[in-house]
């Protein structure tokens, strides 16, 4: 899934290797994500948009990039869930899940419907754990709960919303 953490399992990597994901045919110094491969296990965040995409180990070789070895990565549409309730009393505790990409950076969030993608207000980051407890906000309203991927080509995308009152 776009946006996901994409683990890959290296052996015998040389040293100074990295991994890469750029898109088919860009040449070795273009890349959309690069991470410097210490673990067995990486993982690298995949791009916040659906689409074809390449994975590649580089090297450098006479200070310029080199691919090692490439393998096709298609990411499909991000999508996700929430759950929480539908009503909730000012400044009480709100039980909320929410499941998606799960990208490092990705949030749900608690914000007013009319909010850009980057609004702050309580959250909880889906990567870290699926389930929290916000603090609904003081002010009766109308707000909306967001899932906000925020992942490299994509950047901040709000990919699921559901509506909570607070009254």
């Amino acid at each position: 899934m776009a946006g996901a953490p994409l683990s890959v399992f290296l052996t015998n990597k040389p040293d100074g290797a990295r991994l890469a994901i750029a898109r088919p045919g860009d040449p070795p110094d273009k890349a959309i994500v690069v991470l410097q491969s210490g673990a067995n296990v990486p993982a690298l965040q995949t791009p916040g948009t659906a689409g074809d995409y390449e994975l590649r180990l580089m090297i450098d070789r006479d200070g310029r990039p080199a691919i090692l070895i490439s393998q096709p990565l298609t990411a499909t549409e991000p999508s996700a869930t929430l759950a929480a309730p539908a009503r909730v009393g000012p400044r009480q505790a709100l039980p909320v899940r929410g499941i998606g990409p799960n990208g490092e950076f990705d949030r749900v969030t608690l914000v007013a419907p009319d909010a850009p993608p980057e609004a702050q207000g309580p959250r909880f980051f889906p990567a870290e754990n699926v389930e929290a407890t916000l603090e609904a906000p003081e002010q009766p309203g109308l707000y909306e709960l967001r899932y906000v991927l925020n992942a490299p080509v994509s950047g901040l995308r709000v990919i699921a919303r559901k509506a909570v009152a607070v009254e």
